[in-house]
């Protein structure tokens, strides 16, 4: 008899939760204004807001923590992290910052100019926000299979090559680069093909384009890929992250994400002028560029995350935690984005709240009732985080509105699971009744989801 899948690790030390009831989180989110984000952490149960530095870290994680280097400038944590980053990469030039946004915010700094249109599939919210912050336009060209939650395609956040080419021949001289988001988090967090990534670069090289990658998730993509492209099924994880960052120029990345750590990120380059000009940057910005906003050890950290972040062990015992939670609410006939992706379960707001108008926030009142029915934080990726329109001021209404249930690394167990896809399953038998969504009473210009207040229609 073959034996059952079990975790890749045991647990050594545990942290108390505390259930609270539904009167007391009723309060709550009130004095919250209807935004999850402005919750207290110990208002919370089950905290599936997002995966980004809310991972549990290695034993070896620690001990190198406990070594790091703090020295200003030259640290040896800087070139272990360094040496990580180039065997993981393959890339030469690094700085480090202290998270991947501010990686954005540097580089962007450079190679950003008003008027720029900035091609991709599904922006997330920083990278969109970071570019119309600089009077910029990023432009979707993701499949269209994509926004079909149905539908199974094994590469969902692919880039649709025609519409990307369309973009390059009508406007290539406004395209200061191509960004892919490895795994397309809008999308569901949905993976990109080696094939897919291989002709963004061959169209990129006809048009003289850079190709910035946005690799947050890089390692749960190389994945997917071992799994899903028969080619790649006998290759090793970091084999092919190392095809996979051969096609970029460029790479930004939040450690927080699959290298498992609380704080950090880093810029990949190639280009040696590009380096010297993000340096200026990311001094005015982050620190010294061998520090770049990170203490030593959590330097000694990422460079040690990168490395268990990238075996396939850890990973399949991380992605197939996301698929159990999946498969549970599918079981419920509750509608998510299918197939399941590799850092989140997305739940489809849309289906699952049908007779809710869309001015009325589907994915919020859904993530509300959530909380309310359990104590269980997700989040919204739908209206309210596609912000407004930066010319008519208009709410924008994505495709796509999703609940997201981000799954911390090593955190919680398939117990867990449970509770977050019976507590759906409640909200799920009384959508019939769930009749009143959001509005806004504030919001900031851009980025307003984080810090957005709400109240009942």
């Amino acid at each position: 008899m073959e034996l059952p899948f079990s975790e890749s690790y045991r647990i050594k030390m545990v942290e108390t939760i505390r259930k609270s009831n539904l009167e007391e989180r009723q309060k709550w989110i009130k004095d919250a204004k209807y935004n999850l984000f402005l919750l207290k952490s110990e208002q919370v149960f089950i905290d599936l807001l997002t995966d980004s530095g809310t991972g549990a870290m290695s034993d070896k994680q620690w001990s190198e923590m406990m070594l790091g280097d703090e020295s200003y400038a030259g640290a040896s944590s800087y070139y272990k992290m360094k040496e990580a980053i180039f065997n993981i990469t393959g890339f030469d030039y690094f700085l480090p910052t202290h998270q991947g946004r501010a990686a954005e915010n540097v580089l962007f700094s450079v190679l950003v100019k008003e008027g720029n249109l900035v091609p991709g599939n599904s922006h997330f919210d920083t990278t969109k926000g970071h570019i119309e912050f600089r009077k910029a336009f990023a432009i979707d060209c993701t499949i269209d299979e994509a926004f079909d939650t149905t539908c199974n395609h094994p590469f969902k956040g692919n880039v649709d090559l025609e519409k990307l080419e369309d973009v390059l021949k009508k406007s290539a001289d406004k395209v200061p680069f191509i960004i892919m988001t490895l795994t397309n988090n809008s999308a569901g967090g949905q993976p990109v093909s080696m094939e897919n990534l291989r002709m963004v670069r061959q169209i990129a090289d006809r048009y003289g384009k850079i190709v910035l990658f946005d690799s947050a998730r890089f390692a749960e993509n190389a994945y997917f890929i071992k799994l899903r492209e028969e080619k790649y099924k006998d290759v090793s994880i970091r084999a092919i992250a190392l095809e996979i960052f051969s096609y970029a120029d460029i790479i930004t990345m939040s450690s927080k994400k699959d290298a498992i750590v609380n704080i950090g990120g880093f810029i990949g380059m190639r280009d040696d002028e590009l380096f010297r000009q993000c340096c200026m940057f990311n001094i005015m910005f982050e620190g010294y560029i061998t520090y770049g906003g990170l203490a030593g050890r959590d330097m000694n950290a990422i460079a040690q995350g990168l490395y268990e972040g990238t075996d396939f062990e850890y990973l399949n015992t991380r992605v197939k935690q996301v698929e159990y939670l999946g498969n549970r609410l599918m079981e419920f006939g509750i509608p998510i984005q299918q197939p399941i992706g590799g850092h989140a379960v997305f739940v489809d707001a849309k289906r699952f709240l049908p007779g809710l108008k869309k001015e009325e926030f589907q994915a919020q009142t859904l993530a509300i009732q959530l909380y309310l029915e359990s104590g269980v934080r997700g989040v919204e990726i739908g209206a309210l985080m596609a912000d407004r329109d930066p010319i008519t001021r208009e709410n924008r209404y994505p495709k796509l509105e999703f609940l997201r249930l981000a799954i911390p690394r090593r955190v919680y167990t398939n117990n867990h699971m449970d509770v977050v896809a019976v507590a759906l399953k409640n909200v799920f038998d009384r959508r019939n009744e769930l009749t009143r969504g959001m509005r806004i009473i504030r919001e900031a210009p851009i980025m307003r989801h984080f810090t957005i207040e709400l109240d009942l229609v």
